[in-house]
């Protein structure tokens, strides 16, 4: 999808996960799949590190009138993601058997040059 067809909150969400792939590869991380879908939902970031898998969800914001980034990760969500999780996981029996699920939160400038970035490591 060309970037001009976007919402302005797609440009973001995808800035915001790219922004997010980058940063964990300079921490060292591989970057195992981006934007897995499942029934259950989609996973935005699949990473390894550690001998663990570490499945992404990455919230990005331009301003925090509605709250921090982070916020918007309730447990229903989590729900989502640690369901996702577990089917990728029977995908890729190939993978480290330990795992964990980690939340990148991004706050954007107006251009969506990145203010501030949270790593949230192994929430439940």
């Amino acid at each position: 999808m060309m970037a001009e067809n976007r919402t302005y909150q797609q440009q973001v969400g995808a800035r915001g996960e790219k922004l997010a792939a980058d940063y964990l590869r300079q921490q060292g991380y591989k970057i195992l799949e981006t934007n897995y879908h499942s029934r259950y939902g989609e996973i935005d970031l699949v990473a390894e590190g550690d001998q663990c898998v570490i499945f992404v969800e990455v919230k990005a914001r331009t301003n925090d009138r509605f709250g921090l980034p982070e916020a918007s990760v309730t447990p229903a969500k989590l729900e989502k993601i640690y369901d996702t999780a577990l089917l990728w996981l029977q995908d890729h029996p190939d993978q480290p058997d330990d795992w964990r699920v980690d939340v990148i939160s991004i706050l954007l400038d107006k251009t969506l040059q990145p203010r501030d970035i949270h790593h949230f490591i192994d929430i439940d």
